[in-house]
Order: C-alpha cells, then sequence, then structure tokens
C-alpha cells in the first residue's frame, strides 16, 4: 500500500456517510395478541432523523457525518409480531439500504425482545438481512433495551452494542446517542477508514439466568452494583463499550436470559472484564429481589384499605403490564375490584387503569356522561385469566383524541372509577389521568397495569404493593410454562454450573475463545 492510502487510513474519515434504521418492540409470546400494522409508528427520513433530539440542528453530532434516515418501527410492547408485518417493515429496511446506499456506518436502533410468529430470533434475522445489503464494510452500532437479547447471529451481523444503563429506562435516549458516539469514533479515528482495522473485538458471555424487569431494577442490589461496573470498565483503556442485558423473560426462545458484552481493542481486557462482570451476575443470581413489597391482590388491598394507611395506595397489576407486552385488557384484577363492596359501596375514591374495548367505549360515548349503564368489557384479546367483565356505573368522562388510546371513558361504579379505552395504553403519568378528570394525588387507591412504577408514579405512592396478578407477563414465570430454553437456565434449572468463559470475536476474523 503506497503511503497516501495509509495516511488516510490513520486519519479516519472526516465525514461518514450514516444510514438510520431499524424496529423496535417487546414480544411476549405468553400473550395472545398479535401486533400487527396498526401497533407500529413507522418514521422515515426527516421524521426519523427529528426522533434523535442529539441529531437537531446546532448540535455537534448534527454536522459530524451525512446522516441518511431510513425507515423505523416503534412499537409499544406487546404480543408476537405478525409475519406480514415484519416482513414488510423488514424489506423497507433493506429496500432502503440499496436504494440510498453505500454507507460508511449504520446506527442499528432496536430493542432486542422482538418475537416475530415463525422466528426464534427476530433481530437475529433483521440483522442478517441488514448486514447482506449493507456488504462486509460498513460498520454497524446497535443500540438495545436491557431487555433484550444477544443472540449469536445478532453478535456476528454487528461491530458495536450497548444497551440502556437503568431500569426504569430513564437513559434510553442517552443510550442511542452513546451508539452513534461508538459508531463516529471508531469511523473518525485511526483507522477509520480501514473496513478491518475500525472494528473492534467483542467480548461475550452468556449468563443463564432469566429473571422479570421487576426483580432487577437498577435503582436496588444487586443490579445497582452490576450496573455501576460499566461505565468504569469503559473508561478503562482500550474498551469502547460495557453492557448488560438482562434478557426477556416473557418470551419462550432458546436465546432468552441474561449477556455481558464488552467491546474494545484490547483483546484479553474485554474477555477479562466481561467474564468478571458475567460472574458477578451469576453469583447474584439468587439475591435478586422484587422492587416492592409482593402479595396477591388481596393482600394488596388489606394493606391498601387498612386502618391510617398511606394515599395514594398504589397496586401494580403486574401480570398484564402493556409495557412488558401484556394485552392490556385482562379483566381479572378489574373483576375483583368491583366485587369490593369497600371500593364500590363507599366514599374512598379508587382508580383503575384500565382495560381498551372500542365497543364498551361506543357504548359509554353513546349513553353520554352522566348516564348510568351496564356494560360488557375486556378481555376480547387475552380471556385466560378471566372472561369480559360487567360493570354498572355512571359515564364519569369521555375523552377523545388520545394518541394511544383514542376515545377514552370512565366508569364510575360507586367510588372505583374504571377507565376504559379505545386502544392499547400504559398510565404512567399524572397527566395520564388528569386528562380524564380524575386526580391521581388525592385518590386513596390507584390500581395500574405495571410493573416497577414510573419515575410520576414512584413518586406518587404512599405506599405500595406489586401483585403478582395473572397474565400474560406474570411476575412467577415458573408458573407461565417455559420448555424451549436452553438448558441451565436459573431460576428454571437451579442446578446449573456455567463456565461463563468469554467468546471473542471480530466480524471478519475467526472466533477466538479465551484461554
Amino acid at each position: 500500500m503506497d503511503g497516501s492510502a495509509s495516511d488516510r487510513r490513520r486519519r479516519g474519515l472526516a465525514q461518514p456517510r450514516i444510514g438510520i434504521a431499524g424496529i423496535s418492540i417487546e414480544s411476549s409470546t405468553f400473550s395472545p395478541h398479535i401486533s400487527g400494522d396498526e401497533a407500529f409508528t413507522v418514521r422515515t427520513g426527516g421524521a426519523l432523523r427529528s426522533y434523535y433530539p442529539f441529531l437537531d440542528d446546532g448540535r455537534e453530532l448534527a454536522a459530524a457525518a451525512e446522516w441518511v434516515p431510513l425507515t423505523h418501527g416503534r412499537s409499544l410492547p406487546g404480543g408476537a409480531v405478525a409475519p406480514e408485518t415484519y416482513r414488510r417493515m423488514k424489506d423497507a429496511i433493506v429496500e432502503g439500504i440499496r436504494e440510498q446506499g453505500p454507507f460508511d456506518g449504520f446506527f442499528f436502533d432496536i430493542h432486542g425482545a422482538m418475537s416475530v410468529v415463525g422466528l426464534d430470533d427476530a433481530e437475529g434475522d433483521l440483522a442478517l438481512a441488514v448486514r447482506a445489503a449493507l456488504g462486509p464494510d460498513t460498520l454497524v452500532s446497535t443500540s438495545m433495551d436491557l431487555h433484550g437479547n444477544v443472540s449469536e447471529v445478532l453478535r456476528d451481523a454487528v461491530d458495536l452494542l450497548t444497551c440502556y444503563r437503568m431500569a426504569p429506562h430513564e437513559d434510553w435516549m442517552n443510550t442511542k446517542e452513546r451508539a452513534v458516539w461508538n459508531l463516529l469514533a471508531r469511523l473518525r479515528g485511526p483507522h477509520g477508514a480501514d473496513p478491518l482495522g475500525r472494528r473492534p473485538f467483542v467480548a461475550w458471555v452468556p449468563v443463564p439466568v432469566l429473571l422479570p424487569g421487576e426483580k432487577t431494577s437498577t435503582r436496588l442490589e444487586p443490579a445497582r452494583s452490576i450496573y455501576a461496573e460499566l461505565p468504569e470498565i469503559e473508561a478503562l483503556p482500550g474498551v469502547v463499550d460495557a453492557s448488560v442485558w438482562i434478557g426477556y423473560a416473557w418470551a419462550d426462545e432458546p436465546r432468552c436470559q441474561a449477556y455481558v458484552v464488552v467491546t474494545g481493542d484490547d483483546r484479553e481486557r474485554i474477555a477479562r472484564e466481561a467474564e468478571r462482570v458475567g460472574r458477578m451476575f451469576w453469583e447474584a443470581r439468587e439475591d435478586f429481589v422484587f422492587v416492592a413489597e409482593t402479595g396477591t391482590l388481596d393482600e394488596a388491598l388489606e394493606k391498601a384499605l387498612a386502618p391510617g394507611a398511606p394515599h395514594p395506595y398504589l397496586i401494580s397489576d403486574s401480570g398484564d403490564n402493556p409495557t412488558a407486552g401484556g394485552a392490556g385488557d385482562v379483566t381479572w384484577t378489574l373483576a375483583h375490584l368491583l366485587a369490593h363492596s369497600e371500593l364500590t359501596g363507599s366514599d374512598r375514591t379508587t382508580l383503575v387503569a384500565s382495560i381498551f374495548d372500542p365497543d364498551a367505549v361506543a357504548q359509554a360515548v353513546e349513553a353520554g356522561v352522566g348516564a348510568t349503564i351496564t356494560i360488557v368489557a375486556g378481555a376480547r384479546v387475552d380471556d385466560g385469566p378471566h372472561g369480559p367483565v360487567t360493570i354498572t356505573g355512571t359515564v364519569f368522562s369521555i375523552t377523545d383524541g388520545d394518541p394511544d388510546a383514542g376515545t377514552q371513558v370512565v366508569i364510575a361504579a360507586g367510588g372505583l372509577h374504571a377507565i376504559i379505552t379505545e386502544r392499547r395504553k400504559p398510565f404512567h403519568h399524572l397527566s395520564d389521568f388528569r386528562m380524564l378528570g380524575l386526580e391521581p394525588t388525592t385518590a386513596d387507591i390507584v390500581v395500574v397495569k405495571i410493573g416497577y412504577l414510573e419515575p410520576e408514579l414512584y413518586e406518587l405512592a404512599a405506599g405500595w404493593t406489586l401483585a403478582l396478578t395473572p397474565g400474560g407477563v406474570d411476575q412467577d414465570l415458573l408458573r407461565l410454562g417455559h420448555h424451549r430454553l436452553r438448558p441451565g437456565v436459573y431460576p428454571f434449572d437451579p442446578e446449573g454450573n456455567p463456565d461463563l468463559k468469554a467468546v471473542v470475536v471480530r466480524r471478519g476474523v475467526a472466533e477466538e475463545p479465551t484461554a
């Protein structure tokens, strides 16, 4: 190679051309819900670029590369994706790469827990298609949710991986920005113009532990200490990134478990650090605890109704949490609450969010605010724990135009206010209630389909029980019926004894297990 070519490789790329695409959804295979076209918000072109505030005009990253946003589909968590919906989004990404490429780099924005009917490793399948369209020289940086999974297929199709370091995911956008910074650093740094030299080594340690997110919050030990190691590792010479994936507990696929991945140029160091964190995770497997006191729904109500109980008292209806993949229309909890005379026959205020049923909403709208009605609602998608519930009460409010929920109605049965929405919606913010004419800060009890509380609800709660209710994201994993996980995964196999050795790969180079 002549000197000028060597100089170019040492200088890296001053203005790399970078494509952006991906699909993001968390999918429970234990939920009968199917995520079709209606579940996804698809952004393309300028709308996709504006989704990332770190690429806004005037920001440092905006001028650092030629950004080419292609297409990205994002959905609330739900059931497995319909094959034709996945195929359309996948084809749009591949066609965009072929039409608008070539690219020096690619920001691959995914979740890691997407299930597609008929596939065992949806992100791996998508990554292979993206890699085939990009060709071998494009550097791919991947941003993921820490509740995703890093299969061998995904690992070997991309170059840089990172994931959230906080649960709840308060750092979700920061993580995407970190993935972009890592990509640019490799492309613009020494040897950035060399397609092989810019690729880091990847040290990958699968950890055979599968726990629900509500047991692995980074607010609590041992997850807090494990995740605290990552910035320290990342700061070491020869390291680009360090990440821990909890894995996704509500899909029954062989890839579902925890992973540690450390990337960098110092092969020995990244392997050593990945193995060390992997051992920390494995040795702490029995120490993970739920983020709140748990109990049955009746036990939660007993605490909430006890004399002198702090209010508002929050109850997590965790088994049907739509932000973990639950269908969102399981009626089991609402039916039990409606049968409780202390809630419906008193001046206590109980807010119950929520179930979705467009027909029930239409009936309430037709009756109008103030009307007394009897409707049958819910369990149109997931009727496993309980069938549709009969509600008799007064139409308290009707609210149109929510981008997620559509039209929302509140039916008051005495002091119990049942929220029914046209479409699935998680309730995470105080404004979600206030827009319906409800004030959560003065309520006695607030019941939400959620696991760990999002920040505003966490601050709201004067008391809190995580109720172990049934549904597609049941916190009691052993009663769900997993049967396709790899052997030795804790807690399904409590006697496992993994070696936790790192496999070190560099795309385009033979696999290099550690000594």
